[in-house]
């Protein structure tokens, strides 16, 4: 009998996209602090210590134990619990919080926990477990990307992760390797095998532009991979900030700022 509510959805939109839910009464979907965009009358917001499972610890320590955990993925203390309390069915949606896709999890049907970056969970049935991953292995940690400590989802509910740019599916089979770039692992199944590879070769390594390591991932299981890792977003944004624009008309330069307002700032 699964233990997570049992909730509908949809997904809306392209480059900004939301997630609506329907809960049915007395149903829950718990979110990230943040990340609410709207409900409908009869919804109850409750902020909770942790994610509100039914394995959660109890006691103050234990309940504070677990919601520090979240502090080692990069989250916050609190999560908020949405429920319907009302007659009939109650939509709420959750917003992602940069350009990208949202990932719908059905962790039932894929028969187990699944990893993912530290800051990808954006929202999930109530009883769905949010913990912590820890690498086993050194190299992983040290040059994985994502470090020592990533997000583990575990239940049999709907979980809901968001990372940036397009975001597809690969199933490995039995065996079968591929080489991702360290920054651009979204999540895996607990069936696969995460690794990192150093790219070797010195050309590679101090004239490639693409990093010392791979991640390495074996199947059987599933990946979910991003195009856009955030961190690569945000460094090139700052490159723009930090240093002279570079000139789309190269022949006009100063003119061409002077013309569009830059001279006179």
């Amino acid at each position: 009998m699964a233990q997570a509510h049992e909730i509908d959805y949809r997904i809306v939109g392209e480059e900004m996209q939301y997630v609506e839910i329907e809960l049915d009464p007395n149903e829950t979907a718990v979110a990230e602090a943040g990340s609410f965009m709207l409900m409908d009358d009869g919804i109850q917001m409750q902020t909770i210590f942790g994610d509100g499972s039914a394995n959660a610890p109890t006691g103050v320590l234990g309940k504070l134990f677990s919601a520090g955990k979240r502090l080692l993925t990069g989250e916050s203390l609190f999560m908020t619990a949405y429920t319907n309390i009302g007659h009939g069915k109650k939509r709420v949606s959750f917003a992602a919080p940069y350009a990208g896709k949202i990932i719908a999890l059905d962790l039932l049907r894929l028969g187990g926990p699944v990893v993912c970056q530290k800051d990808a969970f954006l929202c999930a049935a109530k009883g769905v477990s949010v913990g912590i991953a820890l690498q086993r292995k050194l190299g992983t940690g040290l040059f994985g990307g994502e470090g020592f400590i990533m997000q583990k989802l575990e239940g049999d509910g709907m979980a809901f992760v968001h990372a940036g740019g397009h975001v597809f599916e690969r199933e490995l089979q039995p065996g079968e390797l591929v080489k991702i770039d360290t920054g651009c692992v979204v999540a895996y199944t607990h069936t696969v095998d995460f690794d990192i590879q150093f790219v070797g070769g010195i050309k590679n390594t101090i004239f490639g532009g693409e990093g010392l390591f791979f991640a390495t991932l074996r199947g059987p299981g599933k990946v979910w991979i991003q195009t856009l890792p955030v961190s690569r977003l945000a460094s090139r944004i700052l490159s723009y900030g930090t240093t002279n624009r570079k000139e789309e008309g190269s022949l006009l330069g100063g003119i061409g700022n002077l013309l569009d307002g830059d001279g006179f700032r």
